[in-house]
């Protein structure tokens, strides 16, 4: 793997991978609202997800810390149970640290689970080697339902206390991203007992039993809205949103039984924190990119099916887009990366644009191809790129 200290971007290889007849200037499209660089101290990733201008494209990946790393492997091997190495704020810091310190993202992200809070509301679980998450009182009756508590943040405190840590070990050279799961996700846990490929019961369940299924989502609302108040108020600076299941309902069901919760959340969260900037991001929303905006997020992320420059085109300038380089792309030659992180960059536009993978860092990524997907998108500046991009000076503090 490339050290950071000799990076691509110094090499003569790289300046091969980078000729200009391959990435010519491209005019932005007419419809990019340009925002006037601030006198913010900021990190670039809050910046740019704030719809600020910005010299370059942010970037993170989804898994960016896990099972690919080697040293996140050697820890495994000493702590071997997830719920400890999630639950333990010694961990949780270090594990968060470490693609930090391998290939500084302009993002570190909290390293947890979007099931992490579901024992401090009551619904505890277990992860099984064979079966992942298991939940062994499924919520499927009125009765189920008044087992839920409100959530208790002291059941929580590791997340609070890692949060704090790490948004001092990073300073202002990154931003601090938590995150949380959507309702429609978090309650296909919690009804189906675990994991599922068919979605049977919670499915079912908003046709014979709707007033069970509204009494589940709207407890667990309430629930994340508190939870991502509460990572905000412990030093989290950006906030995604996982409906990671929400892809798997038909737009006009998920219009139903999943977006009025978000955007009930995305109400609560601005209210109390109006300039944390809330990520949405759905596996599987290529059907569903307009119908995501009316949540009120300010960044949709896109998987890697749906094409940069018509995501843009769909959602148009006003609202902030991250991906969605294919995670595969990190198992190709770095030349074909190379070619795909401008591809995407060159579509998403010069504003409010995160790079990001489409999906999560896969197992077995070689660690060499993400400090390349870094290195080289730090190497990107929009003036390069996009014909009569003009970055404004930033504003001097008014003495």
């Amino acid at each position: 793997m490339a050290s950071l200290t000799s990076p691509f971007l110094d090499s003569p290889q790289l300046d091969l991978r980078r000729r200009p007849k391959l990435y010519p200037k491209t005019k932005a499209p007419p419809q990019f609202i340009k925002v006037k660089a601030t006198s913010s101290s900021d990190p670039l990733l809050l910046k740019a997800a704030r719809g600020e201008t910005v010299s370059r494209p942010p970037a993170w990946m989804m898994r960016q810390a896990g099972r690919y790393m080697q040293s996140y492997k050697e820890l495994a091997i000493k702590h071997p149970s997830f719920r400890q190495r999630s639950e333990t704020v010694d961990l949780i810091v270090e594990i968060s640290l470490q693609p930090w310190k391998a290939f500084k993202p302009d993002g570190v992200i909290l390293f947890s689970d979007i099931l992490t809070p579901l024992p401090a509301i009551g619904v505890p679980f277990d992860i099984s080697d064979s079966k992942g998450p298991v939940i062994h009182d499924p919520v499927l009756s009125e009765k189920c339902i008044e087992r839920l508590r409100p959530i208790d943040f002291d059941k929580v405190s590791f997340v609070g206390e890692s949060l704090r840590i790490l948004r001092n070990e990073i300073g202002k050279d990154a931003t601090l991203l938590g995150f949380v799961g959507a309702p429609w996700t978090i309650g296909t846990y919690i009804v189906e007992g675990g994991s599922t490929k068919t979605y049977q019961n919670i499915k079912s369940m908003c046709y014979t039993a709707p007033h069970i299924l509204k009494a589940l989502l709207s407890h667990l609302t309430k629930a994340i809205s508190e939870y991502i108040i509460y990572q905000v108020n412990s030093g989290a600076q950006c906030i995604q949103i996982f409906d990671s299941w929400g892809g798997q309902l038909p737009p006009h069901v998920w219009e139903t039984w999943s977006k009025p919760y978000i955007k009930q959340i995305v109400s609560e969260v601005k209210k109390e924190c109006p300039d944390v900037p809330l990520v949405l991001y759905i596996n599987g929303n290529g059907g569903l990119l307009e119908r995501m905006v009316d949540t009120g997020v300010d960044v949709i992320g896109l998987d890697w099916t749906v094409d940069m420059a018509d995501g843009r085109r769909r959602l148009g300038g006003k609202i902030g887009i991250q991906g969605n380089v294919d995670p595969a792309l990190l198992f190709s030659p770095l030349p074909v990366l190379t070619e795909d992180i401008h591809r995407v960059v060159k579509a998403a536009g010069p504003t409010g644009h995160i790079l990001n993978l489409g999906h999560g860092v896969l197992v077995g990524t070689p660690e060499e191809a993400v400090a390349h997907f870094f290195d080289v998108t730090r190497s990107l500046r929009y003036q390069s790129l996009f014909e009569g991009f003009t970055l404004e000076p930033e504003l001097e503090p008014v003495s």
